[in-house]
C-alpha cells in the first residue's frame, strides 16, 4: 500500500509541473540581461548596456551588446545601437553626446565613435592603425587618452611556413596620448603592457596601470600604476605595492588616488581599498580588517569615497572616509549589485539581478531609500514558476561556519535529488541573486525537480583576507571537504536523497567536480566537469598562470613534493571512480589545458567500466562563448543528471543531441 501511495503521489506532483511554466534551457538560450550603466552629470538620462543572445538554432555567436538610453523624467527607455556591439561608454565632457567602442563594417580595426544622447546616426570620430582597446576622456573633451596594442614588422624567414614562438616576441599595449583637433597620437614612455589610463581632474596627470608583459600571469601578478606627465609623456612616480590590481580612480581635486588591489601578492583578489598620493609612493590601506571584498569604487568628495562591497552571500553601496569610517547607503538581501555609475548630486544608477530575474537597471535617488528597477529585459519570466531560494549557513567538520544558497525543487515534497554546483577561483563566491546559466543549472533543475547546492567553501571570496586565503597550501583538502559538510547537512535538514547527488563546475569548480567523482566517488551519483583540473602536476606546465597557482593557491613548488600534488589530482583516484562522469570542455582554452580534461577520460576509460564521455567544443576557451555551444552545453549537462539522478541504472545517453521546444 505504501509503494503504491508513493507513486501516486509522484504522479500527482509530474502532472502538477508539467501544468506549470519551469525554466528550461531553451529560456537560458534567450535571457537578455543589463550588464553595465553610466548615469548623466545632472541625473536626466542614464545609458546602459544590454546583452541580447543569438539564436542557437541559427548562428553560434557571442551574445552581442546594445546600447540604450534610460529617459528618467519621461521613464523609457530608447535603443541607440543595437545593429552591433559596443563597448567603453562615456559621457563625452562638454559634449551632449555619448561615446564607444565598436568595429563597423569596414572598418580596420576597433575605433571610437559618437552618438547624441537623444539619438541618431553613430559617426567615427577616431581611429588609429590598431584597434582601441580602452580609452578616457580629458576634462576639456577635445583629447584623449587610450589604448592600443601595435605590432612591429616581424622579420619572415623567407620560407613558405612561419612556426609560432610560444611566449616570445609578445606584442605589449601602450598608451597614446591624441588631440582630436589634429595631428598624430603622442605614446608615453611607460614600459610593458599598458592595461589602463586615466586623466586626473585637473588634465594635467595622468594615472598608468602596466604590466611588465601581456602575459595573463604578469596581469594578475605584477601590475603596477604610474604618474604620467601629459605633456612630456614621461613617468614621473609610481605607486609602490605588489597585488592584484583592480579599479582605480582619481580624487576630484586630482591630489589623490584611490584603487583597488589585494592585500599583499598572496591575497588571491583584488578586494582591498588603498589610498596614494599623486607623488605615487606607499599607498594607505583602509578598512584592512573589513570581512568582505570591495568590487568597485569612485569618489563622492575629497574625502569621501562610495564603494560596491560583498559580504558573504550579500551586497552593498556605502560610503568610506579617508580616516575608514564606512556608511551604508543601500542594501537589500534579496538584490545582488554588480556595477554602480554616480554623479554630482550623489545619485546612483546601478546593474542588479535578484533570484528572479538577471541584471537590471536600477536607480538609487538618495541613500537608505529604496531604489527603483528601471528596465524589464524579460518580462515573460514572469509567467515562470521558480523554486525558491534560501541562504543557508551550516558548520564545517572543523566548526568553521559556511554559508551556501539552496534553490529548493518545484513542487517536490519527497526526498530531493541534489545537484552541487562548485564556484571556480578558488577566488570568487556566489551571491544572493540570479544563479541560472548555460553552466549553472539553478531554476532549470529546481523545474526538473532538483535542489541546487551553492557552495561558497573556504577559500572564497566575500568574507575578508583571512577567510580567502584559508584554504592556501591545501587544494582538495578542507575546501572540498567543506562542500560534503554542506551535503551532508542537506540530507540531515533538507530531506534530501543521499543516493541521488550530483556535482557540476568550471575551472576550479571543474577540478572539485573531478575530485569527488573519483575521491569520493562513494558520495556522488552523478558529475558534470567542465574546463576542470585532473592532474595538478601537468597544469602547471601547461596553464598561462603558473605564477599566480604558486603565490595565491599552491603556496609551493611542484618540484619540491611531487608526491603531494600527485595525491591531490583526481587521475590519482581514477581507478576507484564509480560516479558517472561528463566532462566538457573547450578545445582552446589557455588557462586549463584541454589535456586536463583528455587525461581523466582516459584514466577512469581504461582503468574503469564506469560511464564517462568528454565533449569537446572547437573555438572555445575557458567557457563557452557562442550561442549553440552553450546551449548544446546546457542540454548535456541537464541529459547528464537526469539519467543518472533520476534514473540510477540507466545506460549513457545518445551521444546525438536532438533539441526540444518549452
Amino acid at each position: 500500500m505504501k509503494g503504491k501511495l508513493t507513486i501516486l503521489l509522484l504522479l500527482i506532483t509530474q502532472c502538477i509541473v508539467a501544468q506549470q511554466n519551469v525554466l528550461t534551457p531553451q529560456d537560458v538560450a534567450k535571457l537578455e540581461y543589463v550588464t553595465s550603466a553610466v548615469i548623466a552629470p545632472e541625473g536626466d538620462r542614464i545609458i546602459y548596456q544590454k546583452v541580447v543572445p543569438a539564436d542557437p538554432l541559427q548562428k553560434n555567436v557571442p551574445a552581442s551588446t546594445h546600447l540604450y538610453v534610460y529617459d528618467v523624467k519621461s521613464q523609457t527607455s530608447t535603443p541607440l545601437v543595437t545593429e552591433y556591439s559596443t563597448s567603453n561608454l562615456r559621457y563625452r565632457p562638454g559634449q551632449n553626446s555619448i561615446t564607444f567602442l565598436t568595429r563597423q563594417k569596414g572598418d580596420s580595426a576597433t575605433s571610437l565613435y559618437e552618438i547624441p544622447v537623444g539619438g541618431g546616426t553613430p559617426q567615427k570620430i577616431f581611429e588609429f592603425e590598431s584597434s582601441i582597446s580602452s580609452y578616457d576622456w580629458h576634462p576639456q573633451g577635445q583629447k584623449l587618452v587610450f589604448t592600443s596594442r601595435v605590432t612591429g614588422d616581424d622579420e619572415k624567414s623567407g620560407l613558405p611556413y612561419e612556426p609560432e614562438i610560444y611566449e616570445t616576441n609578445l606584442t605589449n599595449s601602450s598608451a597614446f596620448v591624441a588631440d582630436l583637433s589634429g595631428g598624430q597620437p603622442d605614446k608615453l614612455q611607460v614600459e610593458g603592457n599598458v592595461t589602463g589610463a586615466q586623466w586626473s581632474p585637473d588634465g594635467t596627470k595622468l594615472a598608468v596601470s602596466a604590466a611588465p608583459s601581456s602575459l595573463v600571469d604578469d596581469f594578475y601578478t605584477s601590475q603596477k600604476i604610474y604618474i604620467v606627465n601629459p605633456q612630456s609623456l614621461d613617468v614621473t612616480a609610481q605607486v609602490e605595492h605588489k597585488a592584484k590590481l583592480g579599479a582605480l580612480k582619481w580624487s576630484p581635486n586630482s591630489e589623490k588616488i584611490a584603487f583597488i588591489a589585494g592585500k599583499d601578492e598572496n591575497d588571491p583578489i583584488d578586494g582591498r581599498i588603498f589610498i596614494v598620493k599623486a607623488t605615487g609612493g606607499s599607498p594607505q590601506i583602509l578598512q584592512q580588517d573589513f570581512k568582505g571584498m570591495f568590487h568597485d569604487l569612485d569618489w563622492r568628495d575629497n574625502k569621501t569615497l562610495s564603494f560596491l562591497a560583498s559580504e558573504g552571500v550579500y551586497s552593498s553601496l556605502g560610503t568610506l572616509k579617508l580616516d575608514g569610517k564606512m556608511q551604508k547607503l543601500y542594501s537589500d538581501n534579496n538584490v545582488n549589485v554588480t556595477s554602480f555609475s554616480q554623479n554630482a548630486k550623489n545619485e546612483i544608477a546601478f546593474v542588479g539581478n535578484t533570484a528572479q530575474h538577471p541584471g537590471e537597471l536600477f536607480l538609487l535617488k538618495k541613500a537608505n531609500a529604496d531604489a527603483k528597477k528601471l528596465t524589464d529585459s524579460n518580462p515573460w519570466l514572469k509567467d515562470e514558476t521558480f523554486g525558491e531560494q534560501e541562504v543557508i549557513t551550516y558548520k564545517a567538520a572543523d566548526g568553521l561556519e559556511i554559508q551556501g544558497i539552496l534553490i529548493h525543487p518545484v513542487n517536490n515534497s519527497g526526498k530531493k535529488p541534489l545537484i552541487t554546483v562548485v564556484h571556480g577561483g578558488p577566488e570568487a563566491h556566489y551571491d544572493n541573486g540570479w544563479l541560472t546559466n548555460y553552466s549553472m543549472p539553478g531554476q532549470v533543475g529546481a523545474g526538473d525537480g532538483y535542489a541546487v547546492f551553492y557552495p561558497n567553501y573556504r577559500g572564497s571570496t566575500g568574507r575578508g583576507v583571512e577567510f580567502a586565503i584559508s584554504s592556501q597550501g591545501d587544494p582538495g583538502g578542507k575546501e572540498f571537504d567543506d562542500i560534503i559538510d554542506g551535503i551532508d547537512y542537506l540530507i540531515e535538514n533538507q530531506n534530501v536523497d543521499e543516493d541521488r547527488v550530483g556535482v557540476t563546475g568550471g575551472s576550479y569548480g571543474g577540478y572539485a567536480t573531478a575530485w569527488m567523482s573519483t575521491r569520493h566517488t562513494g558520495r556522488f551519483a552523478a558529475g558534470v566537469m567542465s574546463v576542470g583540473i585532473s592532474n595538478n602536476i601537468s597544469k602547471w606546465g601547461t596553464s598561462d598562470i603558473p605564477e599566480e597557482m604558486f603565490l595565491v593557491h599552491s603556496r609551493k613548488r611542484i618540484w619540491d613534493d611531487y608526491q603531494f600534488f600527485l595525491e591531490r589530482s583526481p587521475i590519482f583516484y581514477a581507478d576507484q571512480a564509480k560516479t558517472p562522469l561528463l566532462i566538457l570542455h573547450g578545445k582552446e582554452d589557455t588557462r586549463v589545458d584541454p589535456g586536463q580534461s583528455y587525461e581523466l577520460y582516459r584514466h577512469i576509460k581504461t582503468r574503469t567500466d564506469t560511464p564517462v564521455r568528454l565533449v569537446l567544443y572547437p573555438g572555445e576557451g575557458h567557457g563557452n562563448r557562442n550561442s549553440t555551444a552553450r546551449y548544446d552545453f546546457n542540454l548535456r549537462m541537464m541529459r547528464w543528471f537526469n539519467t543518472y539522478l533520476k534514473n540510477k541504472d540507466s545506460e549513457m545517453p545518445e551521444t546525438h543531441l536532438a533539441p526540444a521546444g518549452k
